[in-house]
Order: C-alpha cells, then structure tokens, then sequence
C-alpha cells in the first residue's frame, strides 16, 4: 500500500535495495508535531550503518530531497535523518533493540510497505 508521502516511499525504496533489514514505517501524524513518519531501519555493523546513511543521503538527494538534519553519524550506533516530513532512524541491531522506538511510539499505525520492500 505504501504511504502517502512520497518521501517516505522514497526513503524506504532506498534502504531496501541497500539491504537495510527489518525496515518499518510508523505514521506519527496526531502524536506528535516534530513529523509526519517515522522510518526505521537496521545495519549490522557500524560501517554498514554509515553506508546505509550515505547511500540514502546520495539517492534522496538525486530525488530532490536534501536532509534538514543528520545526528549521530561518527559513531554509527543509531544514525537521524530529518527531511521534511519524515525523520529515518537507522540503527545497529543491539542500539535499537534497546531504545525500541516501536514501543515507545506503540500508538502510532504501522504502515504497510510490502509493495515496496522485496522480500
């Protein structure tokens, strides 16, 4: 189904054909006013965290997008990006099971992205 936004789709598409495991979206609109989406995706390794960032901050920018933010590159345990609408979250296996965003935000639905992401 995908969402609405065509920055999330975006974002998803290129996480996916990077080999992003375990990607998700959450639709934060009505909980908060930072965002609309939440992205989350998982890297199994620093280096592949690192690479997951870049390649999604080069492809989204051949897409027109440019990232309003970027935190927590150099140590690449849980990397932010901020666009318009939508904030991607790409962390290392450990770091988000920890933090467990999908529970913190359990309120928000659960957008279905099977059209997009190849199993």
């Amino acid at each position: 189904m995908s969402a609405e936004s065509k920055i999330v789709n975006e974002a998803v598409k290129i996480l996916d054909t990077k080999m992003a495991s375990d990607i998700l979206v959450l639709d934060v609109r009505g909980l908060t006013t930072l965002t609309d989406y939440f992205v989350i995706a998982t890297g199994k390794s620093n280096n592949q965290v690192q690479s997951l960032c870049d390649y999604l901050e080069e492809d989204m920018l051949k897409a027109g997008y440019r990232p309003l933010s970027r935190e927590g590159y150099n140590t690449a345990n849980w990397i932010l990006l901020g666009y318009d609408e939508v904030m991607v979250h790409i962390f290392q296996e450990e770091t988000r099971e920890f933090y467990k965003l999908e529970h913190i935000w359990k309120d928000a639905p659960l957008v279905d992205m099977s059209d997009i992401i190849i199993e």
